[in-house]
């Protein structure tokens, strides 16, 4: 059994031209290294904006990137789109309380999710729980339900003049081409002031090729052997705090996916994935850990914990960049920590940046075979 090769086509709106040259210039990898505060804020605030709409009424926020085109597959080529980076400016403090992404056609019709292959957004100036990079606020895929936590009880703050990074993926599973095709991230927003939640939750993320992935570029990709691959990776949290839900990513041909503590051998979460007969990942579910009677799972900064994803390849070769495993959830800092800020100077987050703007354009010039 083979898996189509995956054509992957950059599309560059024509307004973005003379702002990709500039910032490119700006972006030189000998520049990283003397990246500081200042410089990530001017970086980021280079790239082209997307769309912010903020509805009072309705306690919404939706960040809504620029049309592609998606040409059409082949029974050989996927073809897939990666979109540039965007910046998205918050226009006002709030609290998020439900996430939905959607994929859209020129004519606002609402298309499957098979149309979404990913879409991240990022927080340059907060870190990851277990990592020193920016914060991932959002990863969403074409597996990802909607989340909703109870809005009284938790929140995730966002500051009104923030500026968020977003780029997406999208990919056409039908051999007829679409044209403006646009990702749309709806999100429940209690603007700050209102009745605001118990608890301010935060986003975590685990992957299996943290904390830079395979270089040159810091893809989260790893290649597929005929038969069984395993990736695991493990790291501490930088605060302790409670774990309220859990739940991942992966490509297709994954079985099983796990999040444990190595200290004390203690599974927290294990998934079993929901394929079809050939392998294509369905589903995966998500767990939430709280009930009336508590919050969830303690961790803590001295305990070790671990992500571990297990591939079975039946195809008989090797799928080049045909893995992936990343978990992620909802985190609550214990009662008097603060969410830790970035150091600009640290070596991982200046690649880690690097590598996160430059995604886009390097992604663009791939081809990738096997899982998608």
């Amino acid at each position: 059994m083979t898996k189509p090769s995956i054509r992957l086509v950059r599309r560059w709106p024509a307004a973005l031209v003379l702002a990709g040259c500039t910032l490119s210039c700006m972006l030189g990898r000998m520049l990283v290294p003397a990246v500081g505060r200042a410089q990530v804020a001017a970086m980021v605030a280079a790239l082209p904006p997307t769309r912010v709409t903020l509805d009072r009424d309705h306690d919404s926020l939706t960040i809504e990137l620029p049309a592609v085109d998606l040409p059409a597959s082949t029974p050989d080529h996927e073809a897939m789109v990666v979109t540039p980076m965007y910046q998205a400016v918050i226009p006002a403090s709030g609290s998020i309380y439900q996430v939905q992404v959607e994929v859209v056609d020129s004519a606002g019709t609402l298309l499957p999710h098979e149309f979404l292959h990913h879409v991240n957004v990022t927080d340059p100036t907060r870190r990851d729980l277990f990592v020193p990079t920016s914060l991932h606020l959002l990863a969403a895929s074409k597996e990802t339900p909607a989340v909703t936590i109870p809005r009284w009880l938790m929140g995730l703050p966002l500051e009104g003049g923030s500026r968020l990074l977003v780029a997406g993926m999208l990919a056409n599973p039908t051999g007829t081409a679409r044209h403006g095709v646009r990702v749309r991230v709806k999100l429940a927003y209690s603007p700050l002031g209102q009745v605001s939640p118990l608890f301010h939750v935060f986003p975590f993320v685990m992957d299996a090729m943290f904390p830079l992935g395979k270089r040159p570029h810091g893809s989260k990709a790893f290649d597929l052997a005929p038969g069984r691959t395993v990736r695991e990776w493990e790291a501490s949290p930088a605060i302790p705090g409670t774990i309220v839900g859990c739940g991942g990513h992966v490509h297709d041909y994954a079985v099983a996916l796990e999040f444990s503590d190595v200290t004390t051998g203690r599974v927290i979460w294990q998934a079993s994935v929901i394929s079809d007969s050939t392998g294509r990942v369905l589903s995966l579910p998500v767990v939430r850990f709280y009930r009336w009677y508590r919050l969830g799972v303690h961790i803590v900064p001295n305990h070790k914990y671990r992500i571990r994803v297990t591939y079975e390849n039946p195809t008989g070769h090797v799928i080049s960049d045909g893995g992936m495993g990343a978990v992620g959830g909802l985190f609550i800092p214990d009662r008097g920590t603060a969410w830790p800020r970035v150091d600009p100077g640290n070596a991982i987050y200046k690649q880690d940046f690097e590598d996160t703007i430059a995604s886009a354009d390097d992604m663009g010039d791939m081809e990738m075979h096997g899982a998608h």
